[in-house]
């Protein structure tokens, strides 16, 4: 079953009006959008995914609420194309939920876990050519240690990427408990311990598989420009990587023009188009119930 991270705080900070425009950018099983689609009684929601399984449940659970909606089945990053194209120009909210929805994990076949045994694939978008096989097999050992140090904030980058060039040699590695053991046998025991050795792995090699952090830059900016004066854009990211370029992307826009800080009486071309609204973590009360939510944080901007 999934639960919708920080569901409460994104809609009172959503600040949905019942006549306005809404984009839930990632539909995943409609948690976020049933609840947005529930307040635009004359409004609109626009939802994309890239997910067949997810778009399917999701399109029974919204039906069942109102016609006001539409599902794109495209990855976020085309977020400004297909708006576009239904000739939507302005926006009076957007969300991201950036986490793997919890169906996705538990589908063992999907290959995201690290605790269920299955292919290696971890694409979201299963009609796409690069796996997670592709990456652990094929890719050269000094782009490995890259990604694991890059993606995955992982110290011990390098032997295990030493340690999977050297079993691919006698074979392929085909499942994700095949690639999980050669991962705990080239970490310090003491290490295993404290973590679970494939966690950030597992993480680094999904973000490169679905190629999610350039993906989010650019959907940021012109998720941005989308936004209507009042308009809200909210954020949940779930690992360190993607915080950063949410805050950083946040607090560029958010500042004032160099030249004219402090000065009364700033040109309108010159002031800051956007405010910070803030940054919000589950409650004791969600993490006791929803354990997933533990690394979640959500940032929330407004077009002035």
């Amino acid at each position: 079953m999934h639960i919708s991270v920080l569901l409460n705080e994104c809609i009172e900070n959503l600040n949905i009006k019942e006549d306005g425009i809404y984009v839930d950018a990632t539909l995943g099983y409609a948690g976020h959008s049933s609840q947005i689609l529930k307040r635009i009684a004359r409004g609109c929601l626009f939802a994309f995914d890239q997910d067949g399984e997810a778009i399917e449940y999701s399109t029974k659970i919204l039906d069942q609420i109102n016609d006001n909606y539409e599902i794109i089945n495209t990855n976020f990053v085309n977020i400004k194309d297909e708006l576009n194209k239904r000739n939507v120009k302005g926006v009076d909210g957007i969300l991201f939920d950036l986490g793997v929805s919890s169906p996705q994990l538990d589908e063992a076949e999907r290959g995201f876990s690290f605790h269920n045994d299955a292919k290696l694939d971890m694409r979201m978008n299963q009609k796409q050519e690069l796996s997670a096989y592709e990456v652990v097999n094929n890719y050269p050992k000094d782009k490995l240690i890259k990604i694991f140090y890059e993606y995955g904030e992982e110290k011990f980058s390098k032997s295990i990427a030493e340690a999977i060039c050297k079993y691919r040699e006698t074979k392929p590695i085909e499942t994700t408990l095949e690639l999980t053991e050669i991962i705990k046998s080239s970490v310090p025991e003491k290490y295993r311990r404290l973590h679970h050795p494939a966690r950030k792995v597992f993480q680094a090699i999904r973000i490169e598989v679905n190629d999610e952090l350039n993906v989010l830059q650019k959907a940021l900016n012109d998720s941005l420009e989308l936004l209507n004066p009042g308009g809200r854009l909210c954020v949940i990211t779930f690992h360190s990587l993607e915080d950063r370029i949410v805050k950083n992307t946040f607090k560029e826009v958010t500042k004032e023009n160099e030249l004219y800080k402090g000065m009364p009486n700033i040109p309108d071309e010159y002031k800051a188009k956007y405010k910070l609204i803030g940054k919000f973590k589950p409650t004791k009360e969600e993490l006791e119930n929803n354990n997933r939510s533990r690394s979640a944080i959500l940032r929330v901007i407004e077009r002035i």
